[in-house]
């Protein structure tokens, strides 16, 4: 194996690791020792992969919002009017957050911090979000289905209106309290459809 490949492949090794042991312990008991023992090698190798744990952190909370990521840029390329593709990529993002927020305990709790503690990764997730949202909006304006306006304030709109559907935080609010799936998924469509109605009518 030459020198290109090998230290790609010992960072996936670190992150493969990694996020085994924070699903099965948690990231918070997960030490950088432990990582290391599951790896046979030293912490300080480690390190030179990852400067701290929180760069290995961050590396898994980047890891799963791609991978969420991937289900709404399927939903926004899809087939339909611009307002079916964004119930779509609202309808991804509620079921994946409760499965990922909820079901998974230990990485929402990750995911948690790193929102609490303003890693960039959020910040990068956001702007993918946005950026998403905009170019469904943009669509529908300029195919005449919404009144023209400006998509990047819709979008940020679109992601207020969603928030509580895909912020770990909310979603297990929501679970905690005993609003069950149907009842989210229907308080979601009804939220939806005044939003809708608001980019078909316009700002006034």
């Amino acid at each position: 194996m030459d020198g290109s490949t090998a230290p790609a492949t010992t960072r996936d090794r670190i992150a493969d690791t990694a996020e085994r042991l924070f699903r099965s312990m948690g990231y918070q008991k997960t030490a950088v020792a432990d990582i290391a023992r599951e790896l046979g090698m030293s912490p300080a190798n480690v390190y030179r992969f990852f400067p701290s744990k929180s760069a290995i952190n961050e590396a898994i909370t980047e890891r799963l919002l791609t991978a969420l990521f991937i289900g709404a840029e399927a939903a926004a390329q899809a087939k339909g009017t611009a307002a079916e593709r964004l119930h779509a990529m609202a309808e991804h993002f509620r079921s994946s957050s409760i499965e990922l927020f909820f079901n998974e305990k230990r990485m929402h709790d990750m995911v948690a911090a790193a929102i609490g503690e303003h890693w960039g990764v959020i910040e990068s997730y956001i702007k993918r979000f946005l950026a998403l949202s905009e170019s469904v909006i943009r669509g529908g304006m300029e195919s005449g289905e919404f009144a023209d306006g400006d998509p990047a304030l819709a979008a940020m709109a679109f992601k207020q209106v969603t928030l509580a559907w895909h912020h770990p935080m909310m979603v297990e609010e929501c679970m905690r309290i005993g609003e069950g799936e149907d009842a989210m998924r229907e308080h979601m469509r009804i939220t939806l459809a005044y939003f809708v109605a608001g980019l078909k009518r316009g700002i006034r």
